[in-house]
C-alpha cells in the first residue's frame, strides 16, 4: 500500500520546478498540501489530513537537493549575440541530401549564420535569409522541404568547464519555458549554446536570459 510520504514524493518528483522551489524554501507547504491533497487521497484511496501531507512535505524539503549547480560556472555574465532574419528548412534524410551538405556549408561567410543539424530521420538547416536563393538552388533537385521564416537566434558563449556541468542547459531553458517562450531549435557546441526562436519572441527571450545574471553584473 502507498504511504502518504511516498505519494507526496511521487507528486513532487514529477515537477522539476516544484522540487527546485522546495529545495530553496520558497514554497508554502501548507498551501501546497491543500493543493495536492485530492491527488494524494486518490492515490491512497482514502481521506488524508492536511497535517499528514504537510509533515511529509517538510521531511521531503530537507532531503531535496539539486544535483546540478551553475553558480560557480558563471563568474561574469556570458557574451550573448542576437541574430535575426533567419530561416529554418527541414528535410527528410537521404543520400542525395548528404551529398549537398558540403556545397551548402560553403555558403557560410562572414556575417552569415548557417548551421546544419542531421538527426536520425531528418535534417534541419538554419541560415540567414539572404542565403535563401543559393540554398534552394542547391536543394532543388527533387528534395522535399519544409521552410519557415522569421526566425531569430540567441547565441550564449559558455565558459570553460560548462560542458562538464550537469544542468547547464536547464539553467537557461527552465526560465524560458516558465515564461512561455517556444524554443524552435537548440544548437550547441562545446563553447556555445544557440537557441532558435520566433522573431516576435527574440527581444523578450534575450531580456530573460540577460536577467539570469543580474546579480553578478
Amino acid at each position: 500500500m502507498v504511504t502518504v510520504p511516498e505519494a507526496v514524493g511521487k507528486i513532487v518528483g514529477r515537477s522539476r520546478y516544484l522540487a527546485e522551489a522546495m529545495s530553496k524554501g520558497i514554497i508554502n507547504n501548507s498551501s501546497l498540501a491543500r493543493y495536492i491533497k485530492p491527488e494524494v487521497e486518490e492515490m491512497l484511496i482514502k481521506k488524508v489530513s492536511d497535517s499528514a501531507i504537510i509533515m511529509a512535505l517538510n521531511r521531503l524539503s530537507n532531503k531535496i537537493k539539486p544535483k546540478y549547480s551553475t553558480k560557480n560556472i558563471f563568474k561574469t555574465p556570458p557574451d550573448m549575440i542576437l541574430r535575426s532574419n533567419l530561416m529554418l528548412i527541414n528535410l527528410g534524410n537521404s543520400k542525395e541530401l548528404e551529398d549537398k551538405f558540403q556545397a551548402i556549408l560553403k555558403l557560410a561567410g562572414e556575417g552569415n549564420f548557417l548551421t546544419i543539424t542531421k538527426g536520425a530521420f531528418d535534417t534541419t538547416i538554419i541560415a540567414s535569409t539572404n542565403l535563401k536563393k543559393e540554398i534552394r538552388k542547391i536543394l532543388k533537385d527533387g528534395i522535399s522541404t519544409k521552410q519557415f521564416g522569421k526566425m531569430s537566434a540567441i547565441t550564449i558563449r559558455l565558459p570553460k568547464g560548462a560542458a562538464g556541468t550537469p544542468g547547464i542547459f536547464y539553467f537557461f531553458l527552465k526560465s524560458l519555458a516558465w515564461e512561455g517562450i517556444n524554443i524552435i531549435e537548440v544548437v550547441s557546441t562545446n563553447q556555445e549554446l544557440t537557441l532558435i526562436v520566433n522573431e516576435k519572441d527574440a527581444n523578450r527571450t534575450f531580456s530573460i536570459l540577460r536577467s539570469l545574471f543580474s546579480k553578478i553584473i
